[in-house]
C-alpha cells in the first residue's frame, strides 16, 4: 500500500466528545487536513512541541482508501477502501485554540500514528472498536456505531470534494475522553483485537531528527 497522499480527518463525529470540548453537534462532516509528514510508525516517538504547553491524545478509526474515487455514492463508497487502521489525531490543544484553525495544531512531525491496515474483508465497519491507553489505563472507547456520520458516509462525502487515491487516510473522528500527554508517557491506539500502534512520547530535545524524519515518510502496511 502506497503512503497517503492526504490525510483527510473529521472533527467532532462523536455527540459526546464535541459536548465536552464545549463544541455544537455539526450538521455536516467537519473535515480538516493533516499533513503525511505527520506519520508515524508504530513504536516511534511522538515529539511534544517546544511551542505547545498541551499536547492531547486522540483515538481514531482510519480508512484506509484502496483505489482512486471520485463522486461515490454511499452506496459505491466501501468498494473503494481497502481496509481499516488505529490512527492518533495528536493534537497541540492550546495552539487549535490561539490559532482558530487547526492547521498548526494537527501538523506537527510525528502527530499522526497509524497502525497496520486491517483488509476490509475481515471486519465489517460497524463491528469496529477503537480505544485508546495511557501508560496502560483506558482512556477512551469509541464505537463505529456511535459515529454521527457512518464510513460509508465519510467516504462519499469527501468523495465529493477531492479525489481519494490509493493509501489515502480518513481519520473518522475521536470519542470522548481526550486528554493530555507528558514526556515519559506511552500512548496506545487500538482497533480492537485487530491492530494497535503504539508510541513513546518525548521531549523536542531527545529528537533524532533524521531518524523522525524517516519514520514520518514511511509507507503503510
Amino acid at each position: 500500500m502506497p503512503g497517503p497522499t492526504k490525510i483527510v480527518c473529521v472533527g467532532r463525529n462523536y455527540v459526546a466528545h464535541a459536548r465536552e470540548l464545549g463544541h455544537d453537534v455539526p450538521e455536516r462532516p467537519l473535515l480538516f487536513l493533516k499533513p503525511p509528514s505527520a506519520l508515524c510508525a508504530d513504536g516511534d516517538a511522538i515529539v511534544l512541541p517546544p511551542e505547545s504547553g498541551r499536547v492531547d491524545h486522540e483515538g481514531e478509526i482510519a480508512v484506509v482508501i484502496g483505489r482512486r474515487v471520485r463522486n461515490a455514492s454511499e452506496e459505491e463508497a466501501l468498494a473503494a477502501v481497502a481496509g481499516y487502521a488505529p490512527l492518533n489525531d495528536v493534537t497541540a490543544r492550546d495552539l487549535q485554540k490561539l490559532d482558530g484553525q487547526w492547521t498548526r495544531a494537527k501538523g506537527f512531525d510525528t502527530f499522526c500514528p497509524v497502525g497496520p491496515v486491517v483488509p476490509i474483508a475481515r471486519v465489517h465497519w460497524r463491528k469496529l472498536e477503537i480505544v485508546c491507553r495511557v501508560n496502560g489505563e483506558v482512556r477512551q472507547h469509541g464505537r463505529a456505531t456511535e459515529l454521527m456520520f457512518g464510513i460509508p458516509a465519510l467516504v462519499s462525502y469527501v468523495s465529493r470534494i477531492m479525489t481519494l487515491e490509493p493509501g489515502d487516510l480518513i481519520a473518522t473522528g475521536t470519542p470522548e475522553g481526550v486528554g493530555p500527554l507528558a514526556a515519559g508517557d506511552v500512548v496506545e491506539v487500538e482497533l480492537s483485537g485487530l491492530s494497535r500502534v503504539r508510541n513513546p512520547v518525548i521531549a523536542a530535545a531527545t529528537e533524532a531528527a533524521p531518524a523522525a524524519a524517516a519514520a514520518s515518510h514511511a509507507p503503510l502496511t
